[in-house]
């Protein structure tokens, strides 16, 4: 019975949809309180904040996954190119390194690294990939 358990909880992993899956390691970052994790989803903007301007500039807004959580994305400006006409009710894709808080995390890391050192990230917006 538990070898059956097993084959279908493995097998249902297998069908399930990307985004689920996605948000489903990006939910169990956020529970258990993980740092430092490279992770790959999508959400819909829920808000646009101002651009950080101290030190390394970042464009930042949040994103509303589906799994109902949300995710700030700090976009490193200096080092990628900003998504223009970025608005609320968008989708944006992302690849990069989660950093645990409260709020629900942060994204960052989403451009390449000029250095070669850190895995690269990236934002998809509108056809684009910006990293």
């Amino acid at each position: 019975m538990k070898g059956l358990i097993l084959f279908l909880s493995l097998a249902l992993s297998l069908c399930s949809p990307a985004n689920w899956a996605n948000d489903s390691a990006l939910q169990q970052a956020y529970d258990y309180q993980q740092s430092d994790i490279q992770l790959q989803g999508s959400g819909v903007v829920e808000r646009i904040l101002p651009d950080d301007n101290k030190g390394s500039r970042h464009q930042k807004f949040i994103l509303r996954l589906a799994s109902g959580q949300t995710l700030l994305v700090a976009h490193n400006i200096d080092l990628a190119p900003r998504i223009p006409y970025l608005k609320e009710g968008d989708t944006v894709a992302f690849y990069g390194e989660y950093e645990w808080n409260h709020q629900g995390g942060v994204m960052h890391w989403t451009h390449k690294d000029p250095r070669n050192n850190h895995e690269h990230g990236w934002l998809k917006h509108g056809g684009k990939t910006y990293q």
